[in-house]
C-alpha cells in the first residue's frame, strides 16, 4: 500500500496491494466523491469492488482479459478452487456466501492411492467439517456479476495498467482502441495476481522488498476416465495418487480473507484510511509471510508425505489429541481451513504442538523402551535378579554363595532382621 502524501509503501500480499492518495478522514458525504480503480477483474478484485461498493465508493475496475462470461475461451487455471471458512465469511459478508456454497461440493478427506491400488482417507477435520471445491470460472463470473450489480461500480475489460504512479494519483491503462488513458484516483488496489504489474511499479520504489522463489515442478491437468465402466471418482474426497507434485494451498482464500480484513479496519477507524492503511499492512504482513510458508510445506506434504505411514500415524494422533482437548490441541489444517486464527499465529501454535508431541513421543518411547529392557533380562536370567528385589535380600544371597564364620553369620543375621523392621 502507498500513501501519496507520505510516499510510504505498505507490500502486503501478491493478491492485494493498496495504494492510497489522500490522508483526510472521511464522512459518508466525501466518500460519494473518491474514486477507486482496481486493478485486476479476478476473483479478488471482482470481490473487492463488491467490498467498496457497499461503502459508496465510484469504483472503476480494470481487467486486462475480455469478459469471461461472454468469452469463447477462458484463459488460466480451471482446477477447482477449494473455498475454505475464511473464503465462505469474505463471501457471507457481501451476501454471497448461500449462492456459492449452493454449487460446490463437499470435500471430507484426502483419498490416497497408494501403488498396489490400495485407497485410504485422510480426513480434513471432523465429520462436519469439510472444504468446498469450486468452479473458478463459474465463481468469477458471479462475482463480476454481482459487483456489476452496484450503480456505482463500472467494468473495464481488455485494459491493460501501462503505469501505476502512487505520488501523483494516476494510472494509465491501454484499452481496445490501443490509446493510452490516463486515470487519476484516490486509492488504487492491486488484485493482479501473481505477476502483478501493480507491484512491478511499485518495486521501482525506494524500500520496497521482494523476494520470489520457484518451486522444481510445473503445473499439469489430467483427466482420467473409468476403466471398463468399472472405476468410479468418490465426489466427497480429493485424490492423490504417488508422486503427485502439483498440489498447492488455494491462495485465493487469503485473497478472499484480506477484502474482509480491510473491511473490518474501516469500520473500526470510520473509513480513516491514513489509519486503515498502515494497521492494514501491520496486521497482514506477517500473514503474509506464514502463508508463503505454509504454501511450500503443503506443496512438500501432498508431493512426498502423503504416502509414509509415520505422516499417517502423525495425523491420527492430531485428531486423537483435538477429540480430548479440541481447545488445547488443534491440528494446524484445521487453524488453517476451519478457523480465523491469524496465519502467523496458527504457525507458532502448531510449532509449540508439535514440541509437546515430540517429547511425548520420545518420553513413552524411553518408557517402552526401558520397560522391555528390564522384562527381557528379568524372562532370560531371572535367578539372578531375585537377590536386586530388596537390599536385605543380598544378604541370603551371600549366604547361599559364600563360606562365612558361624559368629560373622550371626551378626549378619541380626542385621538382616534389623533392616527387615
Amino acid at each position: 500500500m502507498c500513501r501519496r502524501d507520505t510516499n510510504q509503501c505498505h507490500s502486503v500480499t501478491e493478491a492485494t496491494t493498496i495504494v492510497k492518495n489522500t490522508s483526510a478522514v472521511m464522512d459518508s458525504s466525501v466518500i460519494q466523491r473518491k474514486k477507486v480503480a482496481v486493478i485486476g477483474g479476478g476473483l479478488v478484485g471482482s470481490l473487492q469492488a463488491c467490498f467498496l461498493a457497499k461503502r459508496n465508493f465510484q469504483i472503476d475496475v480494470y481487467e486486462a482479459r475480455e469478459d469471461t462470461r461472454v468469452a469463447n475461451f477462458t484463459r488460466g487455471r480451471s482446477i477447482n478452487l477449494a473455498l475454505s471458512h475464511r473464503g465462505r465469511q469474505a463471501l457471507k459478508a457481501v451476501d454471497l456466501e448461500d449462492q456459492i456454497v449452493s454449487q460446490g461440493i463437499p470435500m471430507r478427506a484426502r483419498m490416497i492411492h497408494s501403488l498396489s491400488g490400495k485407497k485410504s482417507a485422510i480426513p480434513y477435520g471432523t465429520k462436519s467439517q469439510y472444504i468446498l471445491s469450486v468452479s473458478r470460472e463459474n465463481l468469477n463470473k458471479d462475482l463480476l456479476t454481482a459487483a456489476e450489480k452496484y450503480p456505482n461500480v463500472k467494468m473495464h475489460f481488455n485494459h491493460r495498467l501501462l503505469k501505476c504512479n502512487p505520488e501523483e494519483g494516476m494510472i494509465t491503462v491501454l484499452g481496445s482502441d490501443k490509446v493510452p488513458k490516463d486515470v487519476t484516483c484516490d486509492l488504487i488496489v492491486g488484485c493482479d495476481g501473481a505477476y502483478s504489474t501493480v507491484r512491478s511499479h511499485l518495486m521501482k520504489k525506494p524500500r520496497f522488498d521482494y523476494s520470489q522463489q520457484y518451486i522444481p515442478h510445473g503445473y499439469m491437468e489430467l483427466t482420467i476416465p473409468p476403466k471398463n465402466g468399472d472405476y468410479a471418482m468418490e465426489p466427497n474426497y480429493l485424490h492423490i495418487w504417488p508422486r503427485n507434485t502439483f498440489m498447492m494451498i488455494a491462495l485465493p482464500n487469503m485473497g478472499f480473507e484480506d477484502c474482509l480484513v480491510f473491511d473490518e479496519l474501516m469500520d473500526k477507524f470510520n473509513n480513516d484510511l491514513s489509519l486503515c492503511l498502515p494497521a492494514f499492512s501491520r496486521l497482514r504482513v506477517p500473514d503474509d509471510h506464514a502463508i508463503s510458508d505454509l504454501s511450500m510445506y503443503n506443496y512438500i506434504e501432498m508431493r512426498a508425505h502423503v504416502n509414509s505411514s509415520w505422516f499417517i500415524f502423525q495425523k491420527n494422533m492430531e485428531r486423537f489429541l483435538h477429540a480430548i482437548m479440541p481447545s488445547t490441541f488443534i491440528p494446524l489444517y484445521t487453524m488453517v481451513t476451519f478457523s480465523r486464527i491469524r496465519y502467523h499465529e496458527a504457525v507458532q501454535r502448531w510449532h509449540w504442538q508439535k514440541k509437546v508431541i515430540n517429547k511425548g513421543l520420545f518420553f513413552l518411547g524411553s518408557l517402552i523402551a526401558i520397560s522391555s529392557t528390564y522384562l527381557l533380562m528379568h524372562y532370560m536370567s531371572p535367578r539372578p535378579f531375585l537377590c536386586l528385589r530388596r537390599p536385605w535380600n543380598w544378604i541370603a544371597h551371600f549366604r547361599n554363595t559364600t563360606c562365612f564364620p558361624a559368629k560373622a553369620m550371626d551378626s549378619l543375621e541380626q542385621i538382616s532382621s534389623l533392616i527387615s523392621r
